[in-house]
């Protein structure tokens, strides 16, 4: 048997308006999923547990078989793992934003304007971010920065703590700075950096030549995210598989990392609608020929599109996905002759009003090769979109659809 989970990150949405009542999902025009889907199954899914901040982090966690509530530490470990960082068990690591802020005086009165910096590339935020571990990293390495892939990246602090209140820059898009800085007892030496950042950042070079191609520049830093290296059960012991991720990132390699999978990397993918999608899917062919039973691919654009605000763009993303991902994929695996199963799932909403996540419970479809059925069987009615998915099951958890998925018995 293969599995594949295919995660349109964000995909989630509400009814709007302009689509006359419907989601982005049931607006796009995706005629392979819903293939699957009429002979498949369809339903919702609380990814995010009550309670539990819609991250990502905790929303594939989930999605991936692990229940937030017992393993999830924070998302920025997670991402370090990705990045290669050997933490020691007292280490605690933030995620570091590059982020644009506007021009206002002082820094309390800029608006967070981009919590990407433009998508900026990684090799200039490498420069970037060298620059600010040079000024703000600790002699002692008590304090240390490290590259991550595009805008995100890690601070890592020694013997440090988790206690503060830090805010992730992609919830407050457009909103005042000084009303987000970090809060808790020993939470000033965040702060400061964050606000001396500004000053290191606004006239680099990086950004002086960003500016001058019509770029945003990267002009501060957003610390948040924190948290301990968690202690993820492996994915080959708990589900019988041979697995491996693909994803443009971090935090996906890392939670497949700390599980015992394998993280392939696929050159030209970004985590935007712009991502190499035939690389993913030849990377994904490549990995079931070489024996491997389970893929786990991550596509990020859709989520990066409503953090933006950009219903056509949401929509293109999805469309793109259906046509150069699960028509490919789904090709392939049925010329096999192999079984298979495909779960289709975003890991969380991200809906356009608020250009945010939400937990609110999300559409799935599941397909298996061996009890799908006929053409002549398939029902239209069941569809990739909210309203069909609400007429589905109903899974209280990710980790108890994962594992109904691969056919596991939830403990």
């Amino acid at each position: 048997m293969k599995y594949l989970i295919l995660v349109p990150d964000g995909a989630g949405d509400e009814p709007l308006e302009q689509l006359k009542g419907r989601t982005p999902l049931e607006a796009a025009k995706l005629p392979n999923i819903n293939r699957l889907a009429a002979q498949g199954l369809v339903g919702m899914v609380r990814t995010v547990p009550e309670g539990m901040a819609p991250g990502s982090d905790t929303a594939n966690l989930s999605v991936m078989g692990f229940d937030p509530r017992k393993y999830h530490t924070g998302r920025s470990p997670l991402e370090a793992a990705s990045i290669g960082i050997d933490m020691a068990d007292t280490d605690v690591a933030f995620r570091c934003n590059l982020v644009t802020l506007s021009d206002a005086a002082a820094y309390d009165d800029k608006l967070v304007l981009d919590h990407s910096a433009g998508e900026i590339s990684t090799a200039e935020a490498d420069e970037l971010i060298k620059a600010v571990n040079e000024t703000f990293g600790d002699k002692d390495k008590k304090v240390q920065f490290y590259t991550g892939t595009s805008y995100r990246h890690a601070m890592i602090v020694k013997n440090g703590e988790t206690n503060y209140d830090l805010t992730p820059p992609h919830d407050i898009l457009e909103r005042r700075a000084g009303d987000y800085l970090p809060k808790g007892e020993g939470a000033g030496f965040i702060e400061q950096m964050m606000r001396q950042s500004y000053s290191l950042l606004e006239n680099h070079p990086v950004n002086q030549s960003r500016r001058a191609r019509g770029l945003k520049p990267a002009n501060s830093i957003w610390i948040w995210g924190q948290g301990r290296k968690p202690a993820l059960d492996s994915l080959a012991d708990k589900y019988k598989v041979k697995g491996a991720t693909i994803s443009a990132v971090d935090l996906i390699k890392g939670i497949g990392i700390l599980a015992g999978v394998d993280s392939i990397d696929v050159p030209g993918a970004t985590g935007t609608i712009d991502t190499n999608y035939e690389g993913k899917t030849r990377a994904a062919i490549e990995l079931y020929e070489q024996g491997y039973d389970f893929v786990y691919m991550h596509l990020e654009g859709p989520d990066e599109c409503s953090h933006q605000g950009d219903l056509q763009c949401k929509i293109t993303a999805l469309e793109r996905i259906d046509e150069r991902i699960v028509a490919p994929l789904v090709e392939y695996l049925e010329s096999s002759g192999q079984p298979f199963r495909i779960l289709i799932v975003p890991d969380h909403q991200t809906p356009l009003r608020i250009r945010t996540h939400a937990g609110e419970p999300v559409p799935f479809v599941f397909y298996d090769s061996e009890k799908a059925a006929g053409e002549k069987a398939a029902d239209p009615t069941r569809f990739f979109g909210e309203s069909s998915g609400e007429k589905g099951l109903f899974f209280d958890a990710g980790y108890q659809m994962t594992d109904w998925f691969f056919g596991r018995e939830a403990e």
